[in-house]
Parts: C-alpha cells; structure tokens; sequence
C-alpha cells in the first residue's frame, strides 16, 4: 500500500485557516456582545441616541480593541464610551474610567457612575489625573473623545501635554491612544467654537512620543462648515470629527 504524504505547506494551510477561523469568531463574539450593550434596557435613551453618530462598532474595530485588553477613558464624563469599552474587552477584559476631581462635585455624579460601574462588572473609576493612579505600563488601549480641544485651547501646548503624557506612560509598550475631537479650521475662532485643527492634535501626539499610525473619516460629517460650535442645533449633535490612532512604540 502506498503512502501518500501531505506535504508540509498543506498542513500550514490548515493550521493557518484555523487560527483565522478563530479570530473572525472572536470578533463574531465581540461585536454581538457591543450590539447587545448598546441595546440594553438600563441603558439611558440620552447614550443611545448618540450612536448613530458616534459609530461605535466601527470606532472599536478601527482602533483594534479586542476581547481580554484593559482599556482608559479619559475624561469619561457620563461614561458613553466607559459602557462603549466595557462591552468591547468583555468580561476577561478592564477599563479604567476616569474623571477629573471637579467633575465629582457635581449633584448625583458620583452616585450614578457607582451604579453604572458596578453593573458593569469590569469598570475601576479614576479620581483624579492618570498620572497619579499607578497605572503606568499596564493599558492596551485609551481614548479620549472631545476632550483634547478643551485643555488645547485654554492653554495650549502647556495645558494638554500632561493629560498626552499621563497616557503615554499608563500604555504598554506598543499600545494604541485615540483621539477623536471636533474638527476646526485654521482661520476660525476654534477656542470660540470648542473645536481645534488636527494638526494640532498630531502634533502633541508625536511630541509626546506616539506614532501616528492612522487616521479614519469614519466621524466626519461634510454638512459641517466649521463655523458653528459642536453643540449647534443645526448639526443635531454630529459635528465633523477626526480620529487618530496614535501608537507608543514597542
């Protein structure tokens, strides 16, 4: 009887689907399991309207968060993307949400995100800057959506590189920061508008150290002149905004 034997790169064929196989089922996993997050009862009406906008599925794939990471939202506020970031690294995975302390002395604040993290199950709050929690070297992932502009035009380079360093430092070694902020113009008055050029942001990005290592027109919206602030009601909450991917090198 003759043997017929497979040749080698045959078995790499196999072994290679496999390992696809397994990783479109992980993402299969992931993205049913952010569909239900989003359409979940005890979410408030307020954060589901903003989805459609906001594209939160898409924005997790683009930035390659995955299943078991431990993830950052800066500046969470009501925590939109905290729920968003939850959902995405799954019950293996962690986020830290974290809040400026003035944020707490607001009526009710700290009471409803004790809620909303301990329903969550995967949620640690941050009081404070990240540069004091003792994270360094341990976060995959961080974002920090409409916030940058804020620091950036109150007092410019000065003002926001310690939030771009805090996060810098917490990051491993080759972990991703995005950045999402409302599109403005050179020319306009963007402080005015709670808005700031990209290049702008790129710039602190790559002074802080990152890479920038791509950026999507997945938020951009053309109806958006530039000339009316973000919270215009002739933009319906969809201002045009980029999104960087930054990455601390290995």
């Amino acid at each position: 009887m003759r043997i017929h034997k497979q040749p080698p790169w045959i078995a790499g064929l196999f072994m290679l689907g496999g390992v696809l196989c397994g990783v479109a089922d992980a993402q299969d996993d992931q993205i049913a399991r952010l569909s239900a997050a989003l359409a979940a009862p005890e979410r408030s009406a307020e954060n589901k309207e903003r989805d459609a906008a906001r594209k939160p599925v898409e924005v997790i794939e683009f930035l390659g968060i995955e299943d078991g990471m431990t993830a950052l939202d800066i500046f969470a506020v009501g925590g939109w993307y905290t729920e968003v970031l939850s959902a995405a690294v799954g019950p293996t995975g962690k986020v830290y949400s974290q809040n400026p302390p003035f944020f707490l002395s607001r009526p009710g604040f700290v009471e409803a995100e004790t809620e909303r993290n301990e329903r969550l199950g995967n949620v640690e709050p941050i009081h404070g800057e990240v540069a004091d929690a003792g994270i360094d070297g341990q976060v995959d992932v961080a974002i920090t959506n409409q916030n940058l502009h804020d620091m950036y035009n109150r007092g410019g380079e000065a003002a926001a590189m310690p939030m771009i360093q805090g996060v810098y430092d917490a990051l491993k070694p080759g972990g991703v920061f995005g950045v999402m902020d409302h599109v403005g113009i050179a020319g306009q008055p963007n402080a005015d508008l709670h808005r700031m050029e990209v290049a702008a942001a790129r710039d602190l990005l790559v002074k802080a150290g990152f890479t920038i290592e791509a950026e999507s027109d997945l938020l951009a919206n053309p109806a958006d002149d530039h000339t009316r602030g973000p919270g215009d009601d002739s933009l319906g909450g969809n201002s045009d905004r980029f999104l960087i991917k930054a990455r601390k090198p290995n």
